[in-house]
């Protein structure tokens, strides 16, 4: 005869606590019947755990389920006063500011240029204070997703040398709270596991194309940065004929090519790839090229690293140069088959991105703070 596991009682309200507390953040408010089913709880325990969370305030009333009948049909919520965490993409041209709650909703948003001369923490500072007059609930955590190499301890490492350190400390004492700093690229990453593409491929890399082309590579379900934080920048892998250490795509990349074909060089690759898909032949010549380049980048990674699938995003998923990708790749087919899928966000990828791991760092914070009793925290 099998016994049950005999526990510490407080390890099993632990438990029970956090189970229940999992469940109001990925459902929303739910009834007691409803947290029954999905924790797997008694209705004794059920009860039990609500009424210390409803003495902490962690849980609020949410509304009546009318088809039930009796105190049972009460739902309940998290308390949206217990705090929100900051979800933030910086590009090469915008912030953009999302306050969430525990259960991923959005409770405001700002955005805004960024500013070239005004300092970047203010800038950042200022579209999250707009954001927080929308709410009176604290910012206790946020996610910032930035381009360039981070590395594993969050510091930023970009042209102009190491200044990740620096800015994440400030932007942390401005805002008020931990601050996360992540790679973009693999915050599209995350966002495209997370979806239907990670539905069906636990590994693959993804190719973002905006003002330069970085990759992201999950592996076994989980983003792989490397030693460093470098793994992804495919922008200057040797290529023929061009120098080594040339761009091999990018803003620059994308005038040059402009010129040899006769167009604008002041224009940005999205408008080359509406004038290809309005017939221009000059364009679709730009865009064939672009294709090519990103396919051999797609061929060496997947000599390396076999993943399956590589996802394009950014300006790389834009239905002219997809599709150009996709005939490029025929001509390697026999040697070496490639397999492409666009992004299933599309531009909003990495801010996508930074919005779950916002959520779940949340919650990880809610969560502790809930379950630990205030003596254990002094």
């Amino acid at each position: 005869m099998t016994r049950p596991l005999a526990g510490p009682q407080t390890l099993l309200r632990t438990m029970n606590t956090r189970a229940i507390l999992e469940a109001l953040a990925g459902r929303g408010a739910l009834t007691r019947a409803e947290l029954m089913r999905e924790t797997g709880l008694s209705r004794t325990a059920v009860t039990q755990v609500l009424r210390m969370l409803e003495s902490r305030e962690a849980v609020a009333a949410a509304g009546v389920d009318k088809a039930t009948k009796g105190p049972a049909a009460t739902r309940v919520g998290l308390n949206p006063r217990l705090g929100l965490a900051a979800a933030i993409h910086i590009d090469h041209h915008d912030i953009h500011v999302v306050l969430l709650d525990a259960t991923g909703a959005v409770r405001a948003e700002a955005h805004g240029p960024l500013p070239v001369v005004v300092d970047r923490v203010e800038a950042i500072a200022a579209l999250l204070d707009e954001c927080r007059a929308a709410t009176t609930a604290p910012v206790l955590v946020a996610v910032v997703a930035v381009p360039g190499i981070v590395r594993a301890d969050g510091e930023i490492r970009d042209d102009q040398g190491p200044d990740g350190g620096a800015f994440r400390a400030a932007l942390s004492e401005r805002l008020g709270c931990p601050v996360r700093i992540e790679n973009d690229v693999n915050l599209a990453a995350l966002a495209e596991l997370s979806g239907p593409i990670g539905a069906e491929q636990p590994g693959f890399a993804l190719l973002l194309l905006d003002e330069g082309l970085g990759a992201a590579y999950i592996i076994d379900g989980a983003v792989h940065r490397g030693v460093s934080g470098i793994a992804g920048e495919v922008n200057y892998l040797p290529q023929s004929p061009l120098p080594a250490g040339a761009p091999v795509l990018g803003h620059a990349v994308t005038a040059d090519l402009a010129l040899v074909a006769g167009r604008d060089p002041s224009l940005p690759l999205p408008a080359h790839l509406e004038a290809a898909a309005a017939g221009d032949d000059s364009a679709r010549v730009i865009a064939a090229e672009v294709a090519r380049r990103l396919v051999l980048i797609a061929g060496s990674i997947t000599l390396v690293l076999d993943p399956g699938l590589i996802v394009l995003a950014g300006d790389a998923a834009h239905p002219v140069l997809f599709d150009a990708v996709r005939a490029a790749a025929e001509e390697f087919d026999a040697q070496l088959p490639l397999s492409f899928a666009p992004s299933a966000f599309g531009a909003e990828a990495p801010l996508v991105g930074a919005v779950a791991e916002a959520t779940d760092a949340l919650r990880a914070t809610l969560f502790t703070r809930i379950v630990t009793p205030e003596s254990s925290r002094t």
